[in-house]
């Protein structure tokens, strides 16, 4: 049913955990499901220096979580505002069509917590 690139993203998950002093959080939940996911970004001269999740849900929503934080660590906040949940899906070598969703989860994080730290910028 998961590849091995989503099994490895959830048996080891990378960028687990808190960023106390995070620059931007971001926080999306799918009701239907129960997938919860929480983004923390650590942001220097608007390069993304750290990334990190909290996630309660299922294997796809976990495995997401950690393969977007991998692919965000070191880009500027514009070049992570292009990484799309189909980016995701293809840097974990697909998703069941019934699991496609945890995948926009981890891309609405990625917004969300951008958007968090924008608007934390500008005050």
């Amino acid at each position: 049913m998961y590849s091995q690139k989503v099994m490895e993203n959830f048996a080891n998950p990378k960028n687990v955990g808190v960023i106390e002093d995070a620059d931007g959080i971001g926080t999306v939940g799918n009701p239907t499901c129960g997938d919860i996911m929480k983004m923390y970004l650590k942001i220097e001269n608007d390069v993304i220096t750290d990334a990190k999740f909290q996630t309660f849900g299922c294997a796809a929503a976990i495995a997401s979580s950690s393969m977007a934080t991998q692919m965000i660590k070191g880009k500027t906040i514009d070049e992570a505002l292009t990484i799309t949940n189909r980016q995701v899906i293809e840097a974990l070598e697909g998703l069941p069509p019934k699991k496609i969703h945890c995948s926009v989860l981890a891309e609405e994080a990625i917004k969300l917590a951008i958007e968090d730290y924008r608007s934390k910028k500008k005050t």
